[in-house]
């Protein structure tokens, strides 16, 4: 065990001291930060742009339908055929040119619209929203029924289905399936990226010692399974050195980021219009009011079951499926790097063990949809899948049995492999000048020595 611990102790030092896992550590909680706060806050941002949209409607019929708004604002034009303002549409400054034609069909015209370049989706959603409504309000009030617009207010409504998880002894707690699809998400494919760039670290560090026989001197005073043991968990502890430093450093500059953006967004600014409002119509401040109110009461509801999510369970799950779904791929990628000279040369024998990852993926999808379902199950049991499918199932509640028997057939597995890639390690790490298939590889498995 000391000499396991200084080959793990030298693997640490070695990795951590290095400027590129120094850069990637601290660069890399500022990229996922950014990742969960920069489309909230681009989306907060007002576009202040003032753009002219002209309107030559040849029907007649909707001439003064499409109202301005601040930053867009609409030029109806009569005087001027659509063809002369569009050969022109440079030189009239407008941003685009919005050409209103009339159809076979009843309230159903041809819209086009002109542009040098193409138009900005604020500008198109504005300018369909608006025709869609007014043709929708033409069709039913063709139909001459009394009330039409009280009948359309109180048939209008709004559902919100309130999710509550109840537990065994009756314990009741808001949940949310958007932000356990999230989470599952989130761990899965983090998971999934963080064992397959370990595991090819550790190959590429077997090779490179191997290459430069460095390992040659190295076998002559430990065996080659502590070797191979000391490489791999010196790699684990400096994965999870990073992965900690990665979780504190982004939850604290997404809160950061959160916090401001909140307060930018904050509901005051919209109290403040439904009060101006009220003085000209109290029927849209009356409704503005309600989707102010229904917008404080999701987003409530949104931060309790964001608080009532077992983050103990989910961490600790995380670390647990890490670490040996780790070790475990690490073992077969070490064993593949003692068999080889190059990374050249590992395209081949790697594919075998890559391709349960890939699954997994896969099935994450599934597993994220039906997370009790047989598949997510299955997979989840299963010890070269179960990192990634048991973190997709985990936010969505596990039973305690399924979690018990999925651990212990990973870690079964996980002792399992270690066994048999130190019997390949021991044997491929000194052999040079041939290139080795699984085939060839599992032969030295019964090698005696």
């Amino acid at each position: 065990m000391n000499k396991i611990f200084l080959i793990m102790q030298r693997e640490f030092m070695t990795r951590v001291r290095k400027k590129s896992f120094i850069i990637i550590t601290l660069l890399s909680p500022i990229f996922f930060a950014a990742i969960a706060v920069l489309p909230t806050y681009l989306a907060s941002l007002e576009v202040t742009e003032e753009r002219t949209v002209a309107v030559v409607d040849n029907t007649k019929d909707y001439i003064d339908v499409i109202p301005s708004t601040e930053y867009i604002k609409i030029s109806y034009i009569t005087d001027t055929p659509a063809e002369k303002v569009k050969e022109n549409l440079d030189e009239t400054g407008y941003y685009a040119l919005l050409v209103i034609d009339s159809t076979n069909t009843p309230f159903q015209p041809a819209l086009t619209i002109y542009s040098q370049k193409q138009p900005s989706i604020d500008v198109m959603q504005h300018l369909e929203n608006t025709l869609e409504k007014e043709i929708e309000n033409r069709k039913l009030k063709s139909y001459n029924i009394d009330n039409l617009d009280k009948i359309l207010a109180d048939v209008k409504t709004d559902v919100s289905i309130k999710s509550i998880k109840v537990s065994k002894t009756g314990e009741e707690k808001e949940s949310n399936t958007l932000i356990a699809m999230a989470i599952a998400y989130i761990m899965s494919f983090l998971m999934y990226m963080m064992v397959l760039i370990t595991g090819n670290q550790v190959m590429q560090g077997v090779i490179e010692e191997k290459s430069s026989r460095v390992v040659e001197v190295i076998i002559s005073s430990v065996k080659p399974f502590q070797m191979m043991t000391g490489k791999i968990l010196g790699m684990a502890s400096v994965s999870l050195l990073q992965i900690f430093i990665w979780v504190v450093m982004t939850a604290a500059l997404a809160g950061a980021g959160i916090n401001i953006i909140s307060e930018k967004m904050s509901p005051k600014v919209a109290t403040e219009q439904v009060q101006t409002m009220a003085q000209s119509n109290p029927q849209i401040a009356q409704a503005q009011e309600q989707a102010v109110n229904a917008a404080e009461n999701e987003g409530m509801s949104f931060l309790n079951a964001l608080k009532n999510q077992n983050f103990p369970l989910l961490i600790g799950g995380f670390i647990f499926y890490f670490l040996f779904g780790y070790l475990l791929y690490a073992a077969m990628f070490a064993a593949v790097g003692s068999a080889v000279e190059s990374i050249t040369d590992t395209q081949q024998l790697t594919l075998p063990i890559t391709m349960p990852l890939i699954l997994a993926i896969l099935v994450m999808i599934s597993g994220i949809k039906s997370p009790d379902g047989p598949l997510a199950f299955w997979f989840s049991m299963i010890p070269f899948t179960s990192p990634v499918i048991m973190l997709t199932r985990l936010p969505f509640g596990v039973p305690t049995w399924q979690l018990a028997l999925s651990a212990a057939l990973l870690v079964g597995t996980f002792f399992l492999i270690i066994w048999l890639a130190a019997k390949i390690y021991r044997v491929g790490i000194l052999m040079y000048g041939k290139k080795y298939s699984w085939k060839e590889m599992i032969k030295w498995i019964s090698y005696k020595g």
